[in-house]
């Protein structure tokens, strides 16, 4: 027997002018889980069959939504809480005389994650917000509400009142100074 000029499994080139054709080379199919180990890997071997994705689809995108949408509303939520609209109110209320009656001592937000309830929107010269706040004695619901009426005027305070556990309406506008966040001239004392 004549020795071979190419090595074993590789197939001669073709030639079409002396008339040599390759050998063909028949499909592997792909290993099974238990085919045993992998020792060699045919580039023209069959691709693996892919499932069908649509279920898990189906099933997964109602949670991703979910997610998506809890985690919008709470960066929202952030933001209003770190707002300078929030911490004004919230010192404000610290140093009233009637907060301080009715909630205590140590006034702030009354849940570990507070939750900022209605619109802060001073584009548009609209501010509206509830929150709960707490003391040493009791807790209750502050309501902040304020307007600007035209484009490049102050904000006027409509509403800054303190609702309490018992039900009661506290409201936290003095008579005698109706707007505690009015912009106001300080005179320095002589």
């Amino acid at each position: 027997m004549p020795p071979r000029p190419w090595p074993r499994g590789i197939t001669k080139p073709l030639r079409i002018s002396s008339g040599y054709a390759p050998t063909k080379r028949t499909l592997i199919a792909p290993p099974t889980a238990n085919s045993g180990p992998l020792l060699s890997r045919r580039s023209d071997r069959a691709l693996p069959s892919i499932p069908s994705s649509r279920k898990l689809w189906l099933r997964t995108l109602p949670i991703f939504l979910s997610i998506i949408t809890v985690s919008t509303l709470a960066i929202f939520n952030y933001q209003k809480a770190s707002s300078s609209i929030v911490n004004a109110t919230l010192y404000a209320l610290r140093t009233s005389e009637a907060g301080k009656r009715e909630l205590g001592e140590q006034i702030y937000f009354r849940d570990k994650f507070p939750w900022i309830w209605g619109e802060m929107n001073q584009l548009h010269g609209r501010i509206d917000v509830s929150f709960g706040v707490k003391g040493t004695k009791s807790s209750g619901m502050m309501r902040f509400r304020s307007v600007r009426r035209t484009r490049m005027g102050y904000f006027e305070t409509q509403e800054w009142s303190l609702e309490l556990q018992d039900g009661r309406v506290l409201s936290l506008l003095d008579e005698e100074r109706t707007d505690p966040f009015k912009n106001t001239t300080l005179k320095a004392e002589a």
